[in-house]
């Protein structure tokens, strides 16, 4: 059981970390989080909406939570199959207690996992909850609430699907001109249950790995791994698509590629979608996190809005989002979240956010990025390094105290000079550092890179 906790959900492997057994205590202490936000005893919503994913474990899993749930006297609305969107819609919407998704995203079929939030969909993570869900969970076992809750079975698809097409602009419907050609892998994941709202979306839809399987038969359901991405690329060059989209595991995340099939960083598509929302909000606060391209505030200023940069994890973006009343945020990893969707993440929203931008505008993709392509970046790299602050603490020496630059502790550290910048951030879970860069140019980029994995050592 040791190490399943993490810092936004519980993950780890089936039957050995996560079992029925768990789950039920994991229900029983979720009861006791509940009873915790009460309010000086007002009155508080006693219902918990729980939703699972396509695997097969998932199924025994989700029951033995609703037993927990139910033994520690609350009510349970079961949505059944539904991406951890649609969880945290239906949580916002009917007012309840909070929910919880079944789930282990993009990792492999032998893992399994959950995800929490609170009422309004306020997400539940290792500063604010988990730890109380841990405590309560290993330890001994509570006695069973005088009256049990009970769980009722319902639908959401057709009242998400309503709300998601609400933001569709209409203005471009069948008969306006041909249609746009849409690629979409979902990886066997639950991505798969969009296809009606895709095609609802007025689109000519190209549908890759749309078969629901847990054991991820074709690739790992992570868009973020440019080998992930080489079937939807393909799909699009050889149909001619003028985009494509791949979603992750439970529906959550996003990456897209242009109709040349190369992948568009999650930073730059968060700058198109923010740029949009300003037009109809001007001035508006757009969060973005802290790995982004210096482009992202630099876009996000020329269309009249106040970029906020954040520390990486969908818990510290929400917060952020409801403290400054920001309309929009966006992380690297192809999380997007909306205001207008009780600050949580949306795919499905970043995929009807982009179609009307392509719509509106009359351009490709490409030539809608373009712009946004002002400067060098690397991917995310990782570097095992056992004493993680030591090394951190060297880079600080070497480039901000000798060479002058100008350190931001926000998340790990970010060092920033006039024509290239760095971060380093620790993981939460492993001896990992993981580095992001920029420069002015290829060649910058390349000598920077180089000095900073002499110093980190070999990238794994």
């Amino acid at each position: 059981m040791a190490g399943i906790f993490k810092a936004y959900d519980v993950r780890g492997l089936y039957p050995g970390q996560l079992n029925e057994e768990l789950a039920h205590r994991i229900g029983m202490a979720f009861g006791h989080l509940v009873e915790l936000e009460g309010d000086q005893g007002a009155a508080r919503p006693r219902t918990v909406v729980v939703s699972r994913d396509m695997r097969s474990h998932s199924v025994p899993l989700s029951k033995a939570l609703c037993d927990g749930l139910t033994a520690a006297g609350l009510d349970v609305v079961d949505i059944g199959l539904a991406t951890t969107p649609m969880n945290y819609f239906a949580t916002g919407r009917l007012g309840t207690a909070g929910g919880i998704q079944v789930t282990a995203s993009h990792n492999g079929a032998e893992y399994n996992g959950l995800k929490f939030s609170l009422a309004g969909a306020v997400p539940v993570s290792g500063d604010h909850g988990i730890p109380i869900i841990e405590e309560h969970a290993l330890g001994e076992e509570p006695a069973p609430a005088a009256a049990p809750g009970r769980v009722e079975s319902r639908s959401i698809e057709a009242e998400y699907s309503e709300y998601v097409l609400s933001f569709l602009d209409r203005s471009f419907e069948a008969g306006d001109g041909p249609k746009l050609r849409l690629a979409a892998d979902a990886a066997n994941g639950m991505g798969t249950i969009y296809r009606p709202l895709l095609e609802a979306c007025g689109v000519e839809l190209l549908p890759l790995y749309f078969e629901l399987d847990g054991t991820f038969p074709n690739h790992e359901a992570n868009p973020l791994l440019p080998a992930n991405l080489r079937d939807l690329s393909r799909l699009v060059t050889d149909s001619r698509a003028d985009l494509g989209v791949s979603f992750d595991g439970d529906g959550d995340r996003a990456a897209f590629v242009d109709e040349f099939g190369e992948p568009i960083g999650s930073d730059l598509i968060t700058a198109l979608i923010a740029g949009q929302m300003l037009d109809g909000e001007p001035g508006g606060t757009v969060i973005h996190d802290i790995r982004s391209s210096r482009a992202v505030p630099e876009y996000i200023r020329e269309h009249g809005g106040t970029p906020l940069p954040e520390r990486v994890g969908h818990s510290f973006v929400k917060a952020t989002m409801r403290r400054t009343g920001a309309i929009f945020g966006g992380e690297l990893a192809g999380h997007y979240y909306f205001r207008q969707n009780y600050c949580a993440d949306s795919s499905i929203l970043a995929v009807v956010a982009v179609l009307n931008l392509l719509r509106r505008s009359g351009k490709t993709l490409s030539e809608i990025t373009a712009p946004l392509r002002r400067y060098a970046k690397s991917a995310e790299i990782n570097f095992e390094v056992e004493d993680k602050d030591a090394a951190m603490a060297a880079l600080v020496e070497r480039y901000a105290e000798r060479q002058g630059g100008s350190l931001d502790r926000l998340d790990g550290i970010r060092i920033d000079f006039d024509d290239w910048w760095f971060n380093v951030r620790p993981s939460n879970t492993e001896p990992l550092l993981r580095l992001v860069l920029e420069a002015t140019t290829p060649e910058q980029l390349a000598i920077r890179q180089a000095e900073l994995t002499a110093q980190l050592g070999d990238p794994l």
